[in-house]
């Protein structure tokens, strides 16, 4: 990390930060995995950083998160998240010559979102129907409500943070919340990814609302070390940890350093909570009578198999 200013206020640490190299150096380490000598400092102490042009690059606050409202995430989330996907091929250093694939993650959404899962595509053909709007509720939230209600009181806190910590971007983000009824009641996202022990490549977020700033909260079980999220460019990295915030310019090139677990069964739950720009443009100003009839709709298409006949439970 290229400090060009460091100011302390009370037990807050202020960072003016420079490129370590130039655009050209990173995009050659776009989509690759870091190791830990390719990041200079690790923070894991309340601070500010900023660039040198004066853009905010992060805010990091230790313990900000409840106990209570943490265990409630985990508890209800846990078994959903360790689900295996193959839907984050751009951030796993998945790039092959010419060819991507994509590794099995336990990296998995939910919320809304705004792209169809394979079955459902075949589901809409077989039945010749396709959906008033491209925008789906997830898995999580249809199978189990309840477990979805005991997740949102930590996603309140967050909102609550980034209103606080980032008004300016939360402002615009919640401008454009207010506009749709598919999202996280109460808040300004649409859409949560939940992460196990995944490390990811370096990469930017894609499809997220461009005016808002990123955030990731971390729940711990057991012990390891490693994981940071860093800014490779900046030779940074921020140690989140069980109970801390981080909000972060997500359109800046970043990743995590290696898990290194002390405890074989250690766990490192990762939540990012964010307002997906397509589930707005494609929902937005339209009325609940029309939320509650796509989801209605939904649901009834849920109960049928992929060769068009309905489940027999």
């Amino acid at each position: 990390m290229t400090i060009l200013k460091k100011e302390k206020k009370g037990n807050l640490t202020i960072y003016t930060v420079g490129k370590d190299f130039d655009d050209a150096k990173m995009e050659k380490k776009m989509n690759k995995l870091l190791k830990r000598d390719d990041i200079k400092d690790i923070i894991d102490h309340d601070a500010d950083v900023f660039t040198e042009e004066g853009k905010l690059l992060l805010r990091f606050r230790k313990n900000a998160l409840t106990d209570t409202n943490t265990q409630k995430f985990y508890e209800n989330i846990i078994q959903f998240a360790k689900n295996v996907s193959s839907n984050r091929g751009n951030a796993t250093g998945s790039k092959n010559r010419s060819l991507w694939t994509n590794p099995k993650v336990m990296s998995n959404i939910f919320g809304y979102f705004d792209r169809w899962s394979p079955s459902q595509k075949i589901i809409f053909k077989k039945l010749s129907k396709k959906p008033a709007v491209d925008v789906r509720e997830c898995r999580f939230n249809m199978d189990y409500p309840e477990k979805y209600k005991e997740t949102i009181p930590l996603i309140k806190e967050v909102d609550e943070l980034y209103k606080k910590l980032t008004p300016d971007q939360y402002a615009n983000q919640y401008k454009k919340a207010k506009q749709t009824h598919f999202k996280i009641p109460g808040t300004s996202f649409t859409t949560v990814t939940t992460n196990v022990n995944y490390q990811t490549s370096v990469h930017t977020d894609k499809g997220d609302d461009d005016e808002g700033f990123g955030n990731l909260a971390v729940i711990e079980q057991g012990k390891y070390s490693g994981a940071e999220t860093c800014f490779p460019q900046y030779g940074i990295g921020i140690d989140v940890r069980n109970g801390d915030i981080l909000f972060m310019d997500v359109h800046q090139p970043h990743a995590n350093l290696p898990m290194i677990k002390e405890d074989k069964d250690a766990i490192r739950l990762s939540i990012v909570c964010y307002l997906r720009k397509n589930v707005w443009l494609r929902t937005m100003n339209k009325t609940k009578k029309f939320y509650e009839c796509h989801r209605k709709t939904m649901q009834s298409m849920r109960n049928v198999n992929s060769n068009g006949t309905r489940k027999k439970y």
